[in-house]
């Protein structure tokens, strides 16, 4: 008989508090999505505008893989204007490595601390806290293909790595790519997202996976 003062909610109110609940967790849900999914491979999009081209999915992760591997447990790497091979390191970002992205696109701003605002025309325009030969592996694709857009991404190149590099560029840039930082071509052979006009290579500087 007490029961009976305990004030019962009617079906209706009943009915919208479930709904309110559900859209709630909804909400969360996507949240918890969203955040999962910023780091991914085209969740910023490419911007043509500022010669983007990102690579397919398969090459992202196979770059990711291969810097990984070449850093070394707890090893450091560096990003310059590769935001895709960057995206799929922060997928992995349970394992035991750290990465920074050095990029001209400022939405990358977004990853943190780890962005680092980088114009290839000043090589050197680098924040005090990166040390010179501070990274285990240094993965670059300079934005141009150009020998003088190689040359000034090479003075950054060499600036931070411990040694070791992979560089992605077009086919037509080896000789340019052996003359200013040593490196060799790859059998393994980029993919894009979307088709370009001009055959991109890889080239390294150590044994690599690659090949």
């Amino acid at each position: 008989e007490e029961d009976d003062d305990v004030p019962q909610l009617s079906s209706h109110t009943l009915a919208a508090l479930q709904e309110f609940y559900l859209e709630q967790q909804q909400r969360e849900g996507m949240k918890t999505s969203q955040e999962s999914h910023q780091y991914s491979v085209g969740s910023i999009e490419e911007n043509w505008q500022l010669s983007q081209f990102w690579y397919s999915d398969e090459t992202a992760t196979c770059l990711a893989n291969e810097a990984v591997a070449a850093a070394g447990k707890d090893g450091k790497i560096a990003c310059i204007s590769a935001p895709s091979v960057y995206q799929k390191l922060k997928e992995q970002d349970g394992k035991a490595f750290s990465v920074r992205i050095l990029e001209y696109d400022r939405r990358f701003s977004v990853y943190g601390e780890e962005f680092v605002f980088y114009d290839y025309n000043s090589p050197l325009n680098l924040p005090e806290n990166l040390l010179p030969h501070s990274f285990d592996i240094v993965i670059a694709d300079p934005p141009y293909l150009s020998e003088e857009c190689l040359q000034k991404t090479a003075e950054t190149i060499k600036y931070l790595t411990k040694g070791k590099i992979l560089l992605c560029t077009g086919a037509i840039m080896e000789e340019q790519a052996a003359k200013h930082l040593g490196v060799k071509l790859c059998k393994f052979i980029p993919r894009h997202s979307r088709n370009l006009a001009n055959e991109f290579r890889c080239y390294v500087n150590y044994a690599s996976g690659l090949d």
